[in-house]
């Protein structure tokens, strides 16, 4: 029996189906030992490659938590030469980004070797929340608009699912359970409020915490089990939020 390689290579969790194929196209995949190509199949017995480790048996997955500077790009490589989230990491076979965030976006991105963990944190109907902290032009908004920003904003792609917005000091926190592209900035420009920085605070249970840009720490199994199974009891999210606000940001 046999599957396209794209497929094999997310069921042994080495990426997620599309770093997958990113890395066939880049020819940092073999096929019995020659290099592979988009689309083909594999067999039983075929010995798989990648960046010449082989793919198959029992993998010990890793996980990163990174915090992607701005003017970064959250992809595997980029064709223009740009500066990616896995420059420095190459040495992880694997290791792919889960989920994205825009170029001129930063904060906190999660780096794992584990296609089923980029499924759950990625597909819609897991609902893991996002926490993002966003600065913008205006002044602060009324309460009219942040009900609106709460009950959905209608985007070129559609409504947007309900979301919280809080104010803290000089910028709003917002909460989603959805990843459109540039969601956030979006929806704030839609109601008359330019972003002019964006960091994402927390995936899940998993925060931000001290590190700076740049800097990057593999998570444990604690930090697994915090960001699958989130401590979300509404004082535990405004305290983390308020020591945010008053010891990173003001």
């Amino acid at each position: 029996m046999s599957e396209r390689l794209q497929k094999f290579l997310a069921r042994s969790g080495v990426a997620s189906r599309r770093a997958a194929e990113e890395y066939i196209r880049a020819g940092r995949v073999s096929v019995n030992g020659e290099v592979a190509s988009l689309g083909q199949s594999v067999a039983e017995g075929d010995q798989v490659r990648l960046d010449g480790q082989t793919v198959g048996g029992h993998v010990q997955h890793r996980t990163l938590a990174i915090y992607k500077p701005r003017g970064v790009l959250s992809t595997v490589q980029d064709e223009r030469g740009r500066p990616t989230v896995l420059d420095g990491l190459r040495d992880l076979p694997g290791l792919h980004p889960v989920g994205r965030l825009d170029r001129d976006s930063e904060g906190l991105l999660l780096l794992t070797t584990d296609g089923d963990l980029t499924l759950q944190l990625t597909h819609p109907r897991y609902g893991h929340q996002k926490v993002y902290r966003a600065w913008i032009d205006g002044g602060l908004p009324a309460d009219e608009t942040l009900d609106q920003l709460e009950d959905g904003v209608l985007l070129d792609d559609g409504l947007t699912a309900p979301a919280r917005v809080d104010r803290a000091g000089r910028g709003l926190y917002v909460t989603l359970t959805e990843g459109r592209n540039r969601q956030v900035r979006r929806m704030l420009e839609a109601v008359g409020y330019p972003v002019t920085r964006l960091v994402r605070v927390r995936i899940g249970g998993l925060w931000l915490e001290d590190l700076t840009p740049g800097e990057w720490r593999e998570l444990d199994g604690r930090d697994l089990h915090d960001l699958l199974h989130p401590d979300l009891t509404p004082q535990h999210i405004w305290e983390r939020k308020a020591r945010l606000t008053q010891e990173r940001w003001g």
